[in-house]
This record gives C-alpha cells, sequence and structure tokens, in this order.
C-alpha cells in the first residue's frame, strides 16, 4: 500500500515548501506525501524539531490540506514561536527537511444531517476550524463563526471565514476590533439568535471550559479541540493525558494527542486538568 492511500498516520521524509510571517503567527507548507489524502478536520502532525537524536516533536493541527499541486500533497499549520522548537520551525529556511507523523488524533464528528452550527475560535488556534467549516459547509450545515482574540492584531483570519459562513462575529478581549468582551459575553447571545445545535471550538483550555459551559446551558452539543503540549504527539509519552468522563460515567485519563484533540465538551473535567482525580479510573 503506497503512502497517498488507506487509513491512519504515516510517516514520512517531508519538506518544508513554504513559510510566511502574518503578524505574530507563522505559516507553514508541508510537503509531506500521504498526509494531506488522509487529513480530516481536527487532526494534527507532529513534526520533529531541529536535528540529532534527542530533540522531540511539535504537535499542530492541520489548518488546510490539499492533495495535488506544484509540490505533491501539502499540509499547512499556523504556529506561534513561544519556545525554542516552534522557533527553530519558525526560522526554517524552505527547502529543510521534515519528519512528519500525521495525520495524528481523532477529528471532528460530522453531522449527519443539516444543523446550526457555531464555531468558536481563540487566536491562531481558530486556524483548524476552517478546513471544519467547509467541510459543514458541504453537508448543507449553517455556519457561523465567532473570532475570539485579546488584541485586534492577534485575531486570525477573520476575512476568510466568510468564504464558508452566514456569519462572523468578531471579539477582542481589549476592544480594539470588534465587540469588547470574551467568550463568556459574546457566546450566550449568538447561540440564541442563530438557535445553534452545535458548537465546535479551538483554544486555550479556559476558553474551551467557557465554550462547553455556555454549550451546556443553551441546550447544544459541543466539541473542543484541546491542545497537545509539546515534546510528544504520538501518545507514546502520557505526558497529554487528562480525564474524560465515558459514556457509563467512569472518569478516565486520555491521551490529548491520541485519544483527542477533538473532544465532547462536556465530558471533560476542565477544573481537573494537570492533575488525577482520585476517582479516575486507575489513580492511586
Amino acid at each position: 500500500m503506497s503512502p497517498a492511500t488507506g487509513v491512519g498516520p504515516v510517516q514520512v521524509a517531508g519538506e518544508l515548501v513554504g513559510s510566511a510571517e502574518v503578524g505574530p503567527y507563522h505559516h507553514l507548507t508541508l510537503a509531506a506525501d500521504g498526509v494531506a489524502e488522509r487529513f480530516r478536520p481536527g487532526t494534527t502532525v507532529a513534526l520533529r524539531v531541529g536535528s540529532g537524536e534527542r530533540l522531540l516533536r511539535r504537535s499542530l493541527p492541520v489548518h488546510r490540506a490539499r492533495t495535488a499541486g506544484a509540490h505533491g500533497s501539502t499540509v499547512e499549520v499556523v504556529l506561534e514561536p513561544t519556545e525554542p522548537g516552534l522557533r527553530w520551525l519558525a526560522d526554517a529556511p524552505v527547502g529543510t527537511p521534515l519528519d512528519v507523523l500525521g495525520p495524528v488524533g481523532r477529528p471532528f464528528a460530522l453531522p449527519k444531517e443539516p444543523v446550526t452550527c457555531v464555531l468558536v475560535g481563540h487566536g491562531a488556534a481558530a486556524a483548524p476550524l476552517f478546513p471544519l467549516a467547509e467541510r459543514l459547509h458541504e453537508r448543507h450545515c449553517v455556519v457561523h463563526v465567532l473570532l475570539v482574540a485579546a488584541t485586534e492584531s492577534r485575531l486570525f483570519g477573520a476575512l476568510d471565514a466568510r468564504r464558508s459562513t452566514r456569519s462572523v462575529t468578531v471579539v477582542t478581549e481589549d476592544g480594539s476590533v470588534g465587540q469588547h468582551g470574551s467568550v463568556t459575553t459574546a457566546l450566550p447571545a449568538l447561540l440564541a439568535r442563530v438557535e445553534a445545535d452545535v458548537v465546535y471550538a479551538a483554544g486555550p483550555h479556559a476558553v474551551l471550559h467557557e465554550a462547553a459551559l455556555v454549550a451546556e446551558v443553551h441546550g447544544a452539543w459541543s466539541q473542543t479541540l484541546v491542545a497537545v503540549p509539546d515534546g510528544c504527539g504520538t501518545g507514546l509519552c502520557l505526558g497529554c493525558a487528562l480525564p474524560v468522563v465515558g459514556e457509563d460515567g467512569v472518569t478516565r485519563m486520555v491521551r490529548a494527542c491520541t485519544d483527542g484533540p477533538v473532544l465532547r465538551g462536556d465530558r471533560v473535567r476542565w477544573d481537573d486538568l494537570g492533575g488525577v482525580p482520585a476517582d479516575a479510573r486507575g489513580a492511586g
């Protein structure tokens, strides 16, 4: 079976074929045979950074996937270089070889019938919501987007979001553009206005928690894309485990990278992140 067919992640020798700095964010385009063909919105790629045998991977959600082009099949990721590994990726010149593993993880679940959806994204974490909006649009869902950022300069994709959506609401925490507020202040009115059935969210844990709570109060189903910590992204290290309540009511520790990154918002025990609850199966 060739890398361009089948299902599940593949590990390939990829190449950085595009790099662009847009405000505080960097857009990287990777040629990685077979990854784009397997991509589903919400999944990630785990990129090995630097050189040598001891360096670890960085897990990044896919922003765009194309199965044909000048460089063959490619995937695009968006990052903010907040630590050395991400800085290495941001500074890497076009042509840099990259070890790519992907797509990794559980994608967003798509509705079987047309429904009204609200997509909530914070800063560059909103990047994986754009291919999701396109898939929902293809299924004749009504899509509304809420983009939130600390300041105007940190907003991501406000113009692009209009291509596959019914409406775009912009909120900044400092009031520099759009509404002044947060997910908590803006989302309830939006859900009530559009009568949303499903909320999809991507951002920091606090934003995901807020979106899940607001969705639950509104009676909407929520899916949240949980960020995967630096260092692995393959499911081996167990460093990204978080407590999630199963259908049977039992809390289990699941891996954000492979059991997620997309998880039901009402099932994650947000207040217990960073630890292992005493009632979690296997704890102690």
